[in-house]
């Protein structure tokens, strides 16, 4: 074993693990970090309960295991990404005032010793951060509030007539930096689960998906992450919060027990899992260098 759970637990602030990213707090055990660890010495070895595994057959990161730095107020855990020109990140947990000096070091030395294009330094923050920035972590626990259907116009893309769905795909292109090119691709090469959409004037013009369910390690249901995003000229028609509460319906009734989502501060999705009344875990500080 590497990690010492007595040197570890106290400076995780966040629950987010290296490679894996958020998680729901009841699975932030010492077992999950080694087992990032099994997975890296594995070649591409993705773990049983990887987000990552609907979209690949091999896993693009993984921790570099000499150079991870473990002491008793802090501790260094860099992983190196080999998807495009490469990628190190330093995951820094700690509350010395220099972690991010420290983390920053690393990440540049690691960067050049593997030709990595980037490196940055990702930094977990709790939920009661003053002015927080980045990315904040909420949790969707389906058994403590009942999720009731939208009544907007919004249903699964194969329930809309045909030439509805056919504008699914000039809709993923105007929202390619959602990440909606990518999974239109993925619907046509290998499928995947359903994806809500609204529509307006005979064109979708919102969508979020895919709606899928895996198990955690503990076993309990996961809603896994989506892509979600309404058209720029679509909004401020409420088809964002008909969307979501579309999902969260059927993440409820499909057995689902709970989503980790990941938002910006401040921008459109962050307001609406705020209004939603979704638990606060904390945030997520990326530094590039």
């Amino acid at each position: 074993m590497l990690f010492r759970w007595d040197w570890l637990r106290p400076v995780l602030t966040a629950p987010v693990v290296p490679t894996l990213g958020p998680v729901h707090p009841h699975v932030l055990t010492v077992d999950l970090f080694e087992a990032t660890l099994v997975a890296a010495a594995s070649e591409r070895h993705f773990l049983p309960y990887d987000k990552d595994r609907r979209w690949g057959t091999e896993k693009q990161e993984a921790v570099l295991l000499d150079d991870v730095v473990h002491h008793p107020d802090h501790t260094l855990i860099p992983t190196l990404l080999t998807r495009g020109r490469g990628a190190v990140k330093v995951f820094a947990y700690g509350h010395r005032g220099d972690i991010l000096d420290q983390a920053a070091e690393l990440a540049a030395k690691l960067g050049t010793v593997h030709g990595a294009a980037s490196a940055r330094v990702v930094r977990p923050l709790g939920p009661e951060t003053t002015h927080p920035c980045g990315v904040r972590i909420q949790l969707q626990d389906f058994t403590a509030r009942h999720c009731p259907a939208s009544a907007g116009p919004v249903r699964r893309l194969d329930d809309w007539p045909a030439h509805i769905r056919g504008t699914f795909t000039t809709f993923a292109q105007t929202m390619a930096a959602d990440g909606f090119v990518f999974l239109d691709r993925q619907m046509k090469a290998k499928g995947c689960g359903p994806v809500i959409v609204a529509a307006l004037e005979e064109s979708v013009v919102g969508a979020i998906g895919p709606m899928e369910i895996r198990l955690d390690p503990t076993g309990a249901a996961q809603l896994m992450p989506q892509y979600f995003g309404v058209h720029p000229q679509a909004r401020e028609h409420g088809l964002g919060r008909h969307l979501w509460r579309a999902a969260m319906h059927w993440g409820q009734t499909h057995g689902a027990s709970y989503q980790i989502l990941q938002t910006e501060v401040g921008g459109a999705s962050d307001h609406l899992c705020r209004a939603e009344g979704l638990t606060p875990l904390g945030f997520v500080l990326t530094r590039i260098l």
